[in-house]
């Protein structure tokens, strides 16, 4: 078993270390196949999805109070209400669907077409992508007991559809993409990949072989002795996405910077994060398939990937400004302040969820468009309201 890298973090039942040691040898048979070493992205990609074993597809409990994190959802109705506000006008302005990747427990579903009934705005059709069929099941349970006559119009899809209209919507899932693992040092450009040795999984350096990978290094300035990732993944998303939507907006919301704040000189030893029992440590070898591994979006990646790919750059604001922008203070006004049980929980999300100390400087919202071009002239939509006050796009 993998050894604590604190010792204040709790460690696993007998049965949960056994699903690990399961896993660590799938990915040890995975490394020796490839010739001794894997890069960091395919480990990252087995200790997530590995189909059974991963940390995302397996049955543990991943949300909440019980799991290993908490999410803007998880958190407070406010926050996917809030969200339901924005898809409502994106889908007035394009067409009546939802296409959300990776809906977690079901929750931002449920609370978004909650909203989205009470607006008078339900869409036709509310598309789930989900890689985990323990999730899948999860997702559904939630939204038949919460809203059993809205579960008709919810499908749950395999692979992305052959086109889209309407809005896509993405809450924490960029964050979990495999990244690349780079080490800038001596006018020399490595990846730092993963092999095994006796004491079990560790760090190992080649030359990069993957062209795209050390095209996209070679254009990052760092200091020397430098170690970074970069999330070819996000890359391959933000171009399947454009290559299927023909009008609408897709709206991410993830932690992260853009690229001049992701390589500053003094995050030197890059942003990767793993999450066990709502303790976060820097150790991804610890417990592979238990514990959450992720790194910070660099932001300015995914606009100029969704430029590149034929997208308009239609806001870019952290998660505070986008919130206010949309109405959350409203939504908690409908709760009235006599009303302690009731007012006081929601009052103290919505300082969690906008708080620079909290969510709200950290969290970031990117909007991308593609917009119907007629007679040759491209036909632009409305400002959408999350952007209309706190334009970051000075920062990407």
């Amino acid at each position: 078993m993998s050894t604590l890298p604190d010792a204040s973090l709790p460690a696993p039942g007998h049965e949960a270390a056994q699903h690990s040691e399961r896993l660590i040898e799938a990915i040890r048979h995975d490394i020796t196949a490839q010739g001794g070493w894997i890069a960091f992205a395919r480990y990252m990609e087995l200790a997530l999805y590995a189909p059974g074993l991963g940390y995302y597809t397996a049955g543990a409990h991943k949300f909440g109070e019980a799991g290993d994190f908490i999410t803007a959802p998880e958190l407070s109705p406010l926050f996917g209400r809030t969200l339901a506000r924005q898809v409502a006008e994106i889908m007035a302005g394009s067409a009546p669907h939802v296409l959300e990747l990776g809906a977690g427990s079901g929750k931002l579903a449920a609370d978004m077409l909650g909203e989205l009934e009470q607006l008078g705005s339900l869409p036709e059709s509310y598309c789930i992508l989900e890689v985990s069929a323990d999730l899948r099941a999860r997702q559904q349970e939630h939204i038949q007991q919460r809203l059993p006559h809205l579960l008709s119009r919810v499908h749950w899809l395999d692979a992305l559809p052959d086109t889209f209209s309407g809005a896509i919507v993405a809450n924490e899932v960029l964050d979990a993409l495999p990244v690349h693992r780079v080490h800038w040092q001596d006018s020399a450009i490595n990846e730092i990949g993963v092999a095994w040795s006796e004491s079990g999984f560790v760090w190992q350096e080649r030359t990069i072989v993957d062209a795209a990978l050390l095209q996209a290094a070679q254009q990052i300035n760092v200091p020397d002795d430098y170690v970074s990732e970069i999330c070819l993944a996000a890359r391959g998303l933000i171009n399947s996405l454009a290559c299927r939507l023909t009008l609408g907006t897709m709206l991410f919301i993830d932690y992260g910077f853009g690229a001049r704040e992701f390589y500053h000189p003094q995050r030197s030893t890059g942003t990767l994060m793993c999450h066990y029992r709502h303790r976060a440590h820097d150790a991804p070898f610890f417990l592979p398939g238990l514990q959450d591994i992720t790194a910070h979006v660099n932001f300015t990646d995914i606009a100029e990937c969704g430029i590149d790919a034929g997208l308009e750059l239609s806001g870019y604001t952290n998660q505070a400004f986008f919130l206010i922008n949309n109405g959350i203070t409203e939504l908690l006004n409908d709760t009235s302040p006599e009303n302690l049980r009731e007012y006081l929980p929601l009052s103290a999300q919505l300082q969690k969820l906008t708080s620079p100390a909290e969510m709200g400087e950290l969290f970031k919202v990117i909007a991308l468009s593609k917009n119907p071009v007629l007679a040759g002239v491209e036909v632009r939509a409305n400002p959408l309201s999350g952007f209309a006050r706190g334009d970051l796009s000075r920062l990407l």
